[in-house]
């Protein structure tokens, strides 16, 4: 009787189970119907970077669920990476992939991890498909779903966050960070439109220092769109047709923009002593405007009004490829109108999400600009 007993308890504890997990068909954002066994206990994620929306659901540990991802964070984002780390140093152990779009992803590799899910940037979707490696993981019954928070966040990071929400079983949460995340958008977008100030001219220069190229920038989407967004006008939209391209420094001069924005991070890893503006948590914010002055003495900023009137500011590279776009569309809105928006604290809004949706403590270093007075 005893044996029969625990037989049925273990029946009915799997049949649980069963219960618990339930195959659901996603649409992601590529309009791919994908059907996963929900919710995801091990995921592979294709850009270290995509834990910026999963640490929003997954608050406690944002890597309970992270089997394998691609090594970009530490590269890309050294000063986040070092705050997770320290945190949980177990991520140092999470088996890295390369890339789809270099074509290093190893299909046997992810097979051994056995995971729920493949989450893929939308950006790395014809690499993938021209690899093969959508019909590799198919074939292995490795389901692979596709959210975007870089080529049109503007358009679709609420529904990229719905997915992440599904996929986890944090829908509720996921629902709380995209009505933070709108409020505070609309709060700016509504006030531009009863105000109806004059809108600067901006250039918004991509990876300010990163290379000698200048100058890389944003199009129709991405910040280009946020700088809209705050209440200015990019300069690039009518040059370059998608989210990204380069206009040449003569167009710069030409169009002589009232504001600067740059972006940057700490690049050391991929270069070495280079001119970008290393921003970030706990950022060095007197070297930062340092750079910062540095980079007007290209022969793209002289003369221009920006640079005569001090209007010359850098912001984290990262929230291009993040869900927190609305962070820096105040503190862009701010720069483009201070009277305007006096009121608004960007640095308030970033603290205000680390203290609701992640797991870590702010850390300033997220924006700087040319007339501040910076101190460590």
């Amino acid at each position: 009787m005893k044996i029969l007993g625990a037989f049925a308890a273990v029946t009915m504890l799997l049949a649980g189970t069963a219960q618990a997990a339930e195959t659901v068909t996603i649409t992601d954002i590529a309009g791919r119907e994908v059907a996963v066994e929900l919710p995801v206990e091990r995921v592979i994620l294709g850009e270290g970077r995509l834990i910026y929306g999963l640490a929003t659901l997954d608050s406690e540990d944002p890597f309970q669920r992270v089997v394998g991802w691609r090594d970009d964070l530490k590269k890309a984002d050294p000063q986040t990476y070092d705050i997770y780390a320290a945190k949980y140093p177990r991520i140092d152990d999470i088996p890295t992939f390369g890339g789809m779009k270099d074509g290093t992803f190893d299909i046997e590799q992810a097979i051994s991890v056995n995971p729920d899910v493949v989450i893929m940037n939308l950006e790395a979707k014809s690499a993938t498909e021209d690899g093969g490696f959508d019909e590799k993981l198919a074939a292995v019954g490795i389901p692979l779903v596709y959210i975007d928070f870089r080529e049109a966040p503007m358009k679709n990071t609420d529904t990229s966050m719905k997915i992440l929400g599904q996929l986890t079983g944090k829908e509720d949460r996921a629902a709380e960070f995209i009505s933070f995340r709108t409020n505070s958008i609309k709060n700016v977008t509504d006030r531009i439109a009863k105000a109806n100030p004059e809108k600067p001219q901006v250039f918004i220069e991509r990876a300010a220092g990163y290379s000698d190229e200048c100058c890389m920038s944003f199009g129709n989407e991405n910040f280009g769109t946020m700088v809209e967004m705050a209440g200015g006008v990019n300069i690039a939209a009518s040059i370059i047709p998608g989210t990204f391209g380069t206009i040449n420094p003569e167009q710069v001069v030409a169009s002589n923009p009232d504001q600067f924005v740059g972006t940057g991070a700490s690049w050391e890893a991929y270069s070495p002593g280079g001119a970008w503006v290393g921003l970030g948590p706990d950022a060095d914010m007197v070297e930062a405007r340092r750079k910062l002055v540095g980079l007007m003495e290209r022969p793209a900023f002289t003369g221009v009004k920006a640079v005569e009137n001090g209007e010359v500011h850098a912001v984290w590279h990262q929230f291009y490829n993040s869900p927190y776009q609305f962070v820096v569309i105040e503190q862009m809105a701010k720069w483009f109108h201070p009277d305007l928006f006096a009121d608004i604290d960007a640095e308030a809004t970033f603290k205000e999400l680390h203290e609701r949706f992640l797991p870590l403590d702010y850390q300033p270093g997220y924006f700087i600009s040319i007339s501040d007075t910076a101190t460590n």
